[in-house]
């Protein structure tokens, strides 16, 4: 992956606020290359599954933080 703070390894690191923010900030990332897209300036394609699999990782920590009460 691109960067390096999506890893599995340091997302399991981070604070819940930081997991909210980096949460938040690939969300809009995802819209501007949806937003990139709808107007044909998107060059790398492969950037959506990139941030999509960063979204599911974000998503599976927060969870899994919030069910076992950390």
């Amino acid at each position: 992956m691109n960067n390096p703070e999506w890893s599995a390894k340091a997302i399991a690191e981070q604070t819940i606020e930081k997991l909210h923010e980096n949460l938040i900030l690939v969300k809009k990332e995802m819209f501007n290359l949806r937003f990139q897209q709808a107007l044909g300036e998107l060059k790398n394609t492969s950037r959506f599954a990139l941030v999509r699999k960063a979204v599911a990782r974000l998503n599976t920590e927060l969870t899994k933080r919030l069910n076992t009460g950390e």
